[in-house]
C-alpha cells in the first residue's frame, strides 16, 4: 500500500478501510522504528540515548531490541 491509497484509506467514511490503513501505518513505523534503532547502535548511541529520542525508558527499548 502506497502513501496515496493510505490516505485515500484514512479519509473514507468507511471504517474497515480507515482501520486496515492504521495497521499499515502501525507496521510502517515499527519497521523505520527497528531499522532507526539498528542504526542508532551501529553508530555508538547508548540505549538511553535511543530510549530518550523515542520518549520511551532505556530498559523498554533494550527489552524490545535488544537481541
Amino acid at each position: 500500500m502506497d502513501m496515496g491509497e493510505l490516505s485515500e484509506r484514512i479519509k473514507s467514511n468507511d471504517p474497515a478501510l480507515g482501520l486496515r490503513a492504521v495497521g499499515a501505518l502501525h507496521r510502517l513505523a515499527e519497521q523505520v522504528e527497528a531499522a532507526s534503532v539498528a542504526l542508532a547502535r551501529e553508530q555508538g548511541w547508548t540505549w538511553e540515548q535511543i530510549g530518550d529520542a523515542l520518549g520511551m525508558s532505556r530498559q523498554s527499548v533494550h527489552a524490545k531490541y535488544g537481541k
